[in-house]
């Protein structure tokens, strides 16, 4: 672990590690190797390498290898290189050109049960394929 600013910690783990089990962390996690099971935590980053197999939750997340399970982020960022095959719920999304999900997406608000707009029955969904955005 290393002192960041402010005196938050972050752990990484590299590509050789291999982790089997859930991951709960208060700090932010770099991960480069391979996950079988669900993580959960403060910020993630999750390099070209990475793999991980269950779910996420985290209040930010970069997202650059792959992902088979759920993510839940509040500011979610899917890099060029992601792969991901789940559905990603989100408060704010930016995904670069050659980023890959194959599952749903749903903003934060929406999964809450907020009230919509009159006439717009889920308009915080947006399946990339029948947008033309991904081939299903």
């Amino acid at each position: 672990m290393a002192n960041r600013a402010g005196g938050s910690t972050f752990s990484v783990l590299g590509t050789d590690i291999v982790v089997t089990g859930n991951i709960q962390a208060q700090v932010d996690l770099h991960i480069d190797g391979k996950i079988e099971g669900d993580i959960s935590c403060a910020s993630l980053v999750l390099g070209e390498t990475s793999e991980v197999t269950g779910a996420i939750r985290a209040e930010s997340a970069r997202i650059a290898g792959q992902v088979n399970g759920s993510i839940d982020a509040g500011q979610l960022i899917i890099d060029r290189t992601a792969r991901i095959s789940g559905d990603v719920c989100y408060e704010s999304i930016t995904i670069e050109q050659g980023g890959q999900v194959d599952g749903k997406f749903m903003h934060r608000g929406a999964a809450r049960g907020k009230v919509l707009p009159a006439g717009d029955s889920h308009p915080a969904t947006l399946d990339l394929a029948e947008a033309g955005l991904i081939q299903s």
